[in-house]
């Protein structure tokens, strides 16, 4: 290499900074040292700044060890780079050996170093750094003032961060977006709106970051009238074409379910990027359109979109909620190829699709794979456990994530999940010490989840009065799902009186829902009381109340092929009615006999008793059949509740046919293997 002068040996150092390539860094090193007797001053502040951009922390601080001129650059480039990698505690640590070096920090180092602070939650450490800047004269710079603000706010520390923003002579913009954004993150939205109205009454103007922190505050608050307001400004100023602000806008309109308003702003987008792909998908299954997500994910992927963790794992959880399990597992290739599927998050949605997909085995693969779990991995695989009917296995898995070992402690969804684990299994006496010792033992306030697993768990025990007692006794309003527990337990145990008390409540809470009119009707008609059933009839007709359609679903060859009852439209329908009379013949054999008198007070109750053989979940089992290969097992999935002669029926027909079925339908999962079921005959 011919004769290498400072100016291209520094041009050479910023492009190795630039490319992230250490091999031309260090090269380039190599040839200043042979070429260079003397190594300039600003030569070494230029290697120690790229080693610590590179993240080579070591060598950037053997050489400023090696550097005799060291100044207050060479040392806050040592300190950034460290700070822009992670390395908060070293960053500190060179800040005290910078001060030990008889060198004062800069305004660019005291920046650096507050953020490190917050970024280690130590506000002691930052505390010491505030005097020290006072000390030096320098809180009266703007950038100095608002990252003393940010640290404060990050830490902490409210009544600091207030006297730092009321003391600073000169707010910039970066302040009051920190102000904002910091409101934001601390769940104070309020606040946040009246920073910004008083940013607006100095004469701030914004900018991106400050409309999207204006919009999470609205989102937060619910605040749709004024997320309306800003999206007017934004309008009215220009910056409607920003990406980012775009971006937050379908955010924004996404968490607020407006749906044609988070369309519109993404189709009049003139250009997109990752975020707003990612948007889209996460807009889309927050408001229960798991198609759209996926179909938008799909076209994402068209248009030549990388997928991030963020929008896998929206997708996934799009997935999760329509038991699309090939459609997830493609989405998983998909993480992995992108190198994100050990992100936490992106782990935890792998956990939790699998699980609400009834593949149980893929489920503990994706948890025991993760090399970092938080509070949301663990939650996903106890809810998998306890919806599959595998509470022995969820309150093992409880048991272990409370022996101290893990640094993720329970939470309030944990005791939801263990709760409903306890109530699958019967465990009325475990359910209710772990229900008493919630605030006393785990620190949490029991919510009205806790309380409506309460009832289910004495409910489905047969202890039907003392859920009740337990009910009125609640001190918190009975929702919907406390007395669909009860209301579900009349069913079961025969107490329509009762149950007419729970299914009062329930229309007073939700009266468009059918389900509930229908059970209480059905409940009366299994009892012989027939003026009482046609009555609860004769209200739902009158109120405009019709029955939900009901249909069943099944995957194959990446074509889902969808059911309802007596359905005759499939292509290979001659097939499905051949199968339904072998399977109708073979079961005779083995002893089954339909329960039509049960169907009667089945949620769905396709009425006649006549059609009880040709519902849609026998339809979509029949397919499978002929469709899968034997030995793979069948996933069906209902929008309904299984009847009770359909549950009879299939586990008939697992035994029959040596082949597992999953059902998923409204309420759970079943899993029928030998003619067994996992709900245990209680769903």
């Amino acid at each position: 290499m011919p004769f290498l002068t400072p100016a291209a040996a520094a041009s050479l150092i910023e492009s190795a900074v630039s490319t992230h390539s250490p091999l031309l860094g260090r090269s380039t090193h190599a040839q200043i040292l042979k070429t260079l007797s003397t190594i300039p001053p600003f030569l070494s502040n230029h290697l120690i700044h790229m080693y610590s951009k590179l993240d080579l922390p070591n060598s950037a601080h053997l050489l400023l060890r090696l550097t005799s001129n060291r100044s207050v650059v060479t040392w806050t480039s040592l300190i950034s780079g460290a700070v822009r990698n992670g390395h908060f505690s070293l960053s500190l640590s060179h800040f005290s050996s910078m001060c030990r070096d008889g060198v004062n920090p800069n305004d660019f180092t005291f920046p650096v170093a507050f953020k490190a602070s917050g970024c280690l939650r130590l506000p002691v450490a930052g505390q010491q750094l505030h005097g020290l800047a006072i000390k030096d004269g320098q809180m009266v710079d703007a950038f100095v003032g608002c990252s003393a603000f940010d640290m404060y706010c990050k830490t902490g520390l409210r009544d600091d961060a207030c006297k730092v923003f009321d003391e600073m002579p000169h707010r910039n913009l970066a302040t009051w977006n920190a102000c904002i954004s910091n409101y934001v993150l601390d769940g104070r939205p309020g606040s946040a709106v009246s920073m910004f109205i008083e940013f607006r009454r100095n004469g701030g103007g914004g900018d991106a970051i400050t409309f999207c922190a204006f919009l999470n505050a609205c989102s937060d608050a619910e605040d749709l009238k004024l997320g309306r307001q800003l999206h007017g400004f934004v309008i009215q100023y220009g910056y409607e074409a920003d990406v980012s602000v775009a971006n937050g806008l379908i955010d924004f309109y996404g968490k607020c379910h407006e749906m044609g308003c988070f369309e519109v702003v993404f189709g009049g987008m003139s250009s997109r990027n990752d975020v707003s792909w990612s948007s889209m998908v996460a807009a889309y299954e927050q408001n229960d359109e798991q198609e759209e997500a996926c179909l938008v994910f799909v076209k994402a992927r068209t248009e030549g979109i990388e997928p991030t963790d963020y929008m896998v794992s929206s997708v996934l959880s799009a997935c999760a909620g329509l038991a699309g399990l090939e459609l997830g597992r493609s989405v998983h290739a998909l993480a992995a190829k992108a190198c994100v599927e050990k992100n936490v998050f992106v782990g935890s949605a792998l956990v939790d699709m699998y699980g609400k997909c009834g593949s149980l085995e893929d489920c503990e693969t994706a948890f025991h794979e993760m090399g970092e779990r938080n509070s949301v991995t663990w939650n996903a695989l106890l809810g998998g456990y306890a919806h599959q009917g595998h509470a022995d296995m969820a309150l093992a898995l409880f048991q272990e994530m409370t022996c101290g070992i893990h640094e993720v402690g329970p939470n309030y969804v944990t005791l939801v999940c263990v709760l409903s684990a306890c109530s699958r299994a019967g465990e009325v006496k475990m359910g209710m010490e772990i229900f008493e010792s919630m605030r006393g033992r785990y620190g949490i306030e029991p919510g009205i989840e806790h309380y409506a697993c309460v009832v289910d768990i004495l409910a489905r025990a047969g202890k039907v009065e003392e859920a009740y007692e337990f009910i009125r006794r609640m001190p918190v309003r009975p929702n919907v799902s406390v007395w669909g527990a009860l209301l579900g337990a009349c069913r079961v145990y025969g107490k329509p009186e009762l149950g007419r008390v729970a299914a009062e409540n329930l229309f007073e809470l939700d009266p468009h829902d059918s389900g509930n009119h229908v059970l209480l009707s059905n409940m009366f008609a299994a009892s012989g009381r027939w003026e009482d059933a046609n009555l609860v009839r004769k209200e739902m007709k009158d109120v405009g109340i019709k029955k939900g359609v009901g249909c069943s679903w099944i995957s194959v060859k990446n074509l889902v092929h969808v059911f309802q009852a007596k359905d005759t439209s499939h292509e290979m329908n001659s097939e499905i009615q051949k199968m339904l009379t072998k399977l109708k013949k073979d079961m005779k054999s083995a002893g089954y006999v339909p329960d039509t008198k049960q169907a009667l007070y089945d949620l769905e109750e396709e009425e006649k008793e006549t059609e009880v053989w040709y519902h849609s979940e026998k339809i979509a089992l029949a397919f499978g059949l002929i469709a899968l290969p034997p030995g793979i097992p069948i996933r069906i999935t209902k929008n309904l509740r299984v009847c009770v002669d359909c549950h009879s029926a299939i586990k008939f027909i697992s035994g029959i046919v040596g082949r597992e079925i999953i059902l998923r339908d409204n309420n759970r999962f079943h899993r029928f293997r030998d003619n067994q079921c996992s709900c245990r005959d209680y769903w």
